[in-house]
């Protein structure tokens, strides 16, 4: 039997996934009971406790908001450190510090209990049509056990290497995409600035050297939508996440000026009350401080001009 811990914005349809492609039973636990409740309609078993899943499962994934609560499942009280039998397998879908997953694979492996650190990349839409990215570290032996699995849930399943691997490129492309948003977002109050129309600058993006995942959905279906709901990737995420690069740039010394700007974007975003707001909600951060000068006339050739040109 499969377990699963975390039914959250992309923990939900992940294990939905599992459950209905797997072949498996998947047993399910999360504290907060509405969101269990739902996973009825998906053939999932609901669980009491952390200790019932590790009790009645051989593999059990994890899909959680970040590092101190992966350390509370399976180190804390109740935990799967402690009720998981050897032999057993525990996978962590959740963004967490590289040491921690290197940590935990050493305490779990020391009571014959296999770890993998298998953070996944994308939207939430990517969670519910199984077609996210997974980023797996941990022994070579344990990828070819769980890569099955993670097809259930993936379309890219990439092996980085040894334990905490998966988590370095998760938090590296977090850093990376986080700066694309800062740079759309800084784009995006020059276009309005100058008297472009915004949707078709993105688009003019879109064909050159500037074209991006970030711009194509961070930016056409959010930034320039307006749209930054809840319950989707929040600006306290972000946040939690760039803190994870800015850390492992602490213990490799190497310093990340574009990471360390973006976390002040952030942090902005959320000091204006958006940290609840999906993260590209920053864009109100950049907007607000360029809104302070008044635009100048469009140059000649720029408002006069229809839609289809940019001037």
């Amino acid at each position: 039997m499969l377990g699963f811990i975390g039914l959250g914005v992309m923990g939900a349809p992940m294990c939905s996934n599992l459950a209905a492609k797997s072949g498996q039973e998947v047993r399910a636990f999360d504290i907060d009971l509405d969101a269990l409740a739902q996973m009825d309609e998906s053939g999932v078993t609901p669980a009491e406790s952390i200790r019932d899943v590790a009790e009645h499962s051989d593999i059990i994934f994890l899909s959680l908001p970040g590092g101190t609560q992966v350390n509370a499942v399976c180190m804390g009280a109740g935990s799967l450190l402690t009720h998981l039998k050897p032999g057993g397998l525990v996978v962590d879908f959740s963004t967490t510090p590289v040491n921690l997953a290197r940590d935990l694979s050493a305490r779990f492996l020391a009571r014959g209990i296999q770890f993998a650190d298998a953070p996944v990349a994308r939207t939430r839409e990517a969670a519910k049509d199984g077609t996210l990215s997974v980023m797996v570290g941990g022994p070579e032996h344990v990828f070819a056990r769980i890569k099955p699995l993670l097809a259930c849930i993936a379309t890219d399943i990439t092996y980085c290497g040894g334990a905490g691997a998966g988590q370095a490129m998760k938090i590296i492309n977090n850093m990376v995409l986080f700066q694309n948003v800062v740079a759309l977002a800084e784009a995006l109050a020059l276009i309005r600035y100058v008297g472009v129309d915004p949707q078709l600058a993105f688009d003019v993006l879109s064909k050159g050297s500037a074209d991006s995942f970030a711009l194509r959905h961070h930016g056409m279906k959010a930034m320039l939508q307006d749209d930054y709901p809840e319950k989707a990737y929040s600006s306290e995420y972000a946040l939690k996440d760039i803190r994870y690069a800015l850390r492992l740039s602490e213990e490799t010394g190497v310093f990340l000026h574009g990471a360390d700007n973006a976390k002040e974007m952030i942090k902005k975003a959320i000091s204006a009350g958006y940290g609840k707001a999906y993260f590209p909600v920053l864009a109100k951060v950049v907007n607000a401080a360029g809104a302070r000068t008044p635009a100048p006339a469009a140059p000649a050739g720029v408002a006069g001009k229809k839609k289809d040109k940019c001037g």
